[in-house]
């Protein structure tokens, strides 16, 4: 089990006089909110990020191993996604823009499936499908189709969400590479506090999430490369459905169900049996992932599959997808708090 995460030791036993906290938690709860109505959801989360990985570097809470001094580390964190990047550019040309352009084919491809659902299942089994159900395919198509335009700006966006990232893990390197020594100022130790449980909340369901979604995608990609060419069946857009698995599976519990009707539309449009294969193949891995969730996750913030659920209802019912994605750390922030207080 990991040592909690302490941005930075007290030099002394620090009590902190009840006002004082209250200003820390108000400060907290203002930085969540202002980070949902302004946008600044990916380079809050770059931050947290910025700052584990320079910690790493440094070889915080190890005693063995390569240990680099902390602003060595931070210098690391701060040269390696532009190094990164330069590569990319200069080796990759187009690469982003025909990621876009599958994408928007994925979703005009999708579209269509679903309008040509009936002809597409067999005939007893569409005759038993209600009239309403066309109208609720109009309106499906129409909105994957508008996901497929929405995609044409996204050259702008992408340049804008890499630079907020790449701000935020700088200035998660630099807390880090400019770390000072303990501080009796009272609002100062309290805010410190505050940013270390947040941080590893962070850390505790976010990159566990993390390796959740990397499981799903291998196991993803081994059923589209391997198990499906095998009978003879080669999926469409196999790179997208595979990238998508990945980034969808970020999210917990939402992200799974969105990729896995992608994925079931796309064996559709080749035919019911693959889609009905596709359906099956979701259901077993669904099954596995129930294990793997129970050991990397729920052991470790000791929270339920409903209570995600009802946080992620609330975040993307007031803020939309930002708070979506938001909803299970700030619920796993908010409880590692209470549990600080010894409330829950």
């Amino acid at each position: 089990m990991p040592k909690p995460i302490q941005l930075a030791p007290a030099a002394k036993p620090v009590l902190i006089p009840s006002p004082v906290k209250i200003a820390s938690f108000a400060l907290a709860l203002l930085l969540c909110i202002g980070v949902l109505v302004y946008g600044l959801l990916p380079g809050l989360l770059a931050v947290c990020l910025g700052y584990l990985w320079a910690a790493a570097l440094a070889g915080e809470g190890r005693s063995k191993g390569l240990r680099l001094s902390p602003t060595l580390a931070a210098a690391v964190v701060v040269l390696l996604p532009l190094l990164g990047l330069g590569l990319l550019l200069a080796n990759a040309k187009g690469m982003a823009f025909g990621a876009v352009g599958q994408y928007q084919a994925l979703m005009h491809l999708l579209a269509g499936t679903v309008l040509e659902i009936r002809q597409k299942l067999p005939a007893d089994l569409a005759s038993h499908l209600p009239a309403e159900l066309i109208a609720v395919q109009v309106w499906l198509a129409d909105y994957l189709k508008s996901k497929a335009q929405a995609l044409t700006g996204f050259g702008t966006a992408g340049l804008h969400g890499f630079l907020l990232v790449y701000v935020g893990l700088v200035v998660g390197a630099l807390i880090e590479g400019t770390r000072v020594g303990g501080t009796s100022a009272p609002l100062r130790f309290a805010i410190r506090q505050r940013a270390g449980h947040f941080i590893e909340a962070f850390r505790q369901i976010v990159i566990a999430q993390f390796w959740i979604a990397a499981i799903n995608t291998l196991c993803t990609a081994l059923f589209l490369l391997v198990a499906l060419p095998l009978f003879g069946v080669n999926m469409p857009y196999v790179s997208a459905l595979i990238a998508l698995t990945f980034f969808a599976g970020l999210i917990p519990i939402v992200g799974n169900l969105v990729c896995n009707s992608v994925l079931a539309l796309a064996g559709v449009s080749i035919s019911p049996a693959v889609g009905l294969s596709c359906l099956l193949f979701l259901i077993a891995i669904h099954k596995t992932e129930y294990v793997i969730n129970a050991k990397i996750l729920g052991k470790q913030i000791n929270t339920a599959a409903w209570e995600l659920l009802a946080v992620m209802f609330i975040g993307e019912a007031v803020f939309g997808l930002p708070g979506l994605v938001a909803a299970p750390l700030y619920y796993a922030y908010a409880k590692k708090e209470l549990q600080a207080a010894r409330l829950v």
